[in-house]
């Protein structure tokens, strides 16, 4: 299976990817946890059926020393037990944030609170920027039908 556009090859796509890895670094360097990041960006990518992504930020967890039995479950993560009450606040923001459409007033502000409760306002901005960029990221992948399962942790630097 071969993706129908190349897109660290074609000069725009190669811009805008470079854009938002760039973008993305802010978020690296906050002080949102990073199992949490990552964490949110599986939940995101599985939501939006982006298997490269899925198997980036599966691996990229794994190799972080995130426990495989977390990673399955992320799917599942409301009847999970295996998250803090933090992590289970990212995982509904990201959620409601990447089906934003499927709602017609957005992000509930019931959501937004919990969150609230377990994150400050710069790591707040983190998750926003985080969510964002995931889903940007998602839709780039899915569009082109990138092909899943050969990433490596560590093969884009």
């Amino acid at each position: 299976m071969n993706a129908r556009l190349n897109l660290m090859e074609n000069p725009v796509t190669a811009k805008f990817f470079r854009h938002i890895i760039t973008a993305n670094k802010a978020i690296e360097e906050s002080t949102l946890p990073r199992p949490t990041q990552e964490l949110v960006k599986l939940r995101a990518s599985q939501i939006n059926g982006c298997g490269f992504c899925t198997d980036m930020h599966y691996k990229d967890a794994v190799h972080e020393g995130e426990a495989a039995t977390r990673l399955n479950l992320v799917a599942a993560w409301r009847e999970a037990t295996v998250f803090t009450d933090a992590e289970r606040a990212a995982l509904e923001l990201a959620e409601e944030g990447t089906r934003i459409a499927d709602a017609a007033g957005g992000v509930p502000d019931e959501v937004w609170a919990n969150a609230a409760k377990h994150f400050d306002e710069d790591q707040l901005a983190a998750l926003v920027g985080l969510i964002a960029l995931i889903n940007a990221f998602n839709r780039g992948n899915v569009l082109v039908q990138q092909p899943a399962g050969d990433y490596q942790p560590g093969m884009f630097g």
